[in-house]
């Protein structure tokens, strides 16, 4: 998971209170690496709420399941918005002696493994890069290192391909360039619409097998072809049986 920042209408610096659907726009986004899938974002200020709206999309998409391994870079909100989406509530039993009253808390499951990457800069290059497990086991991580088909590493490489990829699709969110977004409402949509269009009807190159082109959805099982941009945008939403 990653925050992609771009702005809508005006940079921060320059906003005021009234200015409540200005100003920076970051796309908190989910990504399954293996196969190039986003499974969620959630566009909006970078906010512990918005963060809890991915985490609550991304467990919805996936069934509830526990990803084998989740990496972030070291924002510090994500460790308590993933333990409130996957960790399991315990209720202390009643105290018997007099005092401040214990509350629910929330503990990680066994099999959830978490960690994060410190980048350390140098005159804008990063220069050192420290993995740190924040839940699960040694063991744990390195078994899902092991089994992965995409690196034996912790990182945030391939969501961070993956924000580039989409700031050439959206120039709204191309740096450094009068294509900026003017309409909240309107950068939201296209938000969506490039980020899940991405899934089905973009080719990747590096999922291609047997010289035969194949995008995310195809890769991860969900189509059994490159859909035109038409078939994408025409498919009922919701489908009667």
């Amino acid at each position: 998971m990653d925050e992609k920042w771009a702005f809508v209408a005006k940079k921060q610096a320059n906003c005021d209170e009234a200015d409540v659907e200005r100003g920076d726009c970051w796309d908190h986004v989910a990504l399954d690496p293996e196969h190039r899938l986003v499974l969620s974002v959630v566009p909006g200020k970078r906010s512990v709420a918005n963060l809890r709206k991915l985490l609550a999309d991304l467990t919805r998409r996936t069934g509830g399941r526990i990803m084998k391994l989740i990496t972030t870079d070291d924002y510090p909100a994500y460790e308590g918005t993933i333990l409130e989406a996957y960790g399991h509530r315990v209720v202390p039993l009643p105290q018997i002696k007099p005092g401040r009253r214990a509350l629910p808390y929330r503990v990680p499951p066994r099999e959830l493994t978490y960690a994060t990457v410190h980048k350390t800069r140098k005159n804008g290059r990063v220069v050192k890069v420290q993995p740190k497990l924040v839940f699960g086991t040694p063991a744990a991580l390195a078994a899902a290192l092991k089994q992965s088909r995409c690196s034996r590493q912790v990182n945030t490489s391939f969501i961070e391909r993956q924000n580039g990829t989409d700031r050439n699709r959206n120039a709204r969110k191309v740096r450094q360039t009068y294509c900026f977004s003017k309409d909240w409402q309107m950068h939201e949509a296209v938000t969506y619409f490039t980020m899940y269009s991405y899934n089905f009807c973009w080719p990747v190159r590096t999922l291609r097998r047997a010289g035969q082109q194949r995008t995310p959805a195809m890769s991860a099982g969900l189509a059994g072809h490159v859909w035109p941009l038409q078939e994408w945008i025409t498919l009922p939403a919701v489908q009667s049986g």
